[in-house]
């Protein structure tokens, strides 16, 4: 069936260093669900904690369903991530003792289900962020001198 990406957190990769991606479930609401299916998810700000050996996303903003009654979801509550005991075992220590944070990539379905992408991630210093600026600018003019060069050739 594939996957079909909801929203993604671009901001991110401006921000932190990822280190190491993990996938995760995530228990929902039934209308939490249908508003995901249209789309209707925000990323920004959000971070993934562990706290007595569960994983919860923090943040992370599902608009309230069109159609949803008095029983629609809260936007903003914190919701429980799926994950092997082992993973949260290890993104625990990490986060504890090395200074890491818990951001949450991308929210996809995939066969059905909704998954979140999350990174093991380092925060960038604003020098670092400078330099991949700089880095991404150099890709993009190459990748542009070298479209022209085969449209000339």
């Amino acid at each position: 069936m594939g996957e079909k990406l909801i929203c993604n957190n671009k901001k991110a990769f401006h921000d932190y260093f990822i280190e190491e991606r993990f996938e995760a479930g995530m228990v929902l609401q039934g209308t939490e669900v249908k508003s995901l299916r249209n789309g209707k998810a925000n990323l920004n700000d959000s971070f993934a904690m562990v706290k007595n050996g569960e994983a919860f996303l923090h943040n992370f903003h599902i608009n309230p369903y069109d159609f949803g009654n008095r029983e629609n979801h809260d936007p903003d509550r914190m919701r429980k991530l799926l994950l092997h005991k082992k993973e949260i075992t290890k993104l625990f220590s990490k986060i504890r003792e090395q200074g890491y944070t818990l951001i949450p990539l991308r929210v996809y379905f995939k066969d059905g289900k909704v998954k979140t992408e999350l990174g093991l991630a380092k925060g960038k210093k604003n020098y670092d962020k400078r330099e991949t600026m700089k880095q991404n600018d150099m890709k993009r003019d190459v990748a542009v001198a070298l479209k022209e060069r085969h449209k000339s050739g």
